[in-house]
């Protein structure tokens, strides 16, 4: 399929990007051939060809959410290097 500068000129403007006259056509010549390769999928009989969503099986695979506790000496080694901290919890900017 091959596209106008038009063409080239208007997605550039949807994409909001200016392009010069050599990029103008560089990108006329590769979105031409993108087309053109996917006009060619359009064309591949897949009647016979089951629908796939996925091929490995796995859905979300997660680990357990475990609590470690920490000793009194491993909480006081982190809160030593905490810039800011108030009791035995560190203290961080509000997220917004």
């Amino acid at each position: 399929m091959d596209l106008s500068k038009q063409q080239i000129q208007h997605i550039a403007k949807l994409a909001r990007i200016e392009l010069t006259d050599e990029e103008l056509k560089k990108y006329h010549s590769q979105l031409s051939d993108i087309l053109t390769y996917i006009d060619q999928l359009k064309e591949v009989n897949v009647d016979d060809v089951e629908p796939t969503t996925q091929t490995t099986g796995l859905e979300n695979v997660l680990r357990e959410d475990i609590a470690i506790n920490w000793n009194k000496e491993e909480i006081e080694n982190v809160l030593i290097s905490a810039p800011e901290k108030e009791e035995r919890f560190i203290k961080v900017k509000r997220i917004k």
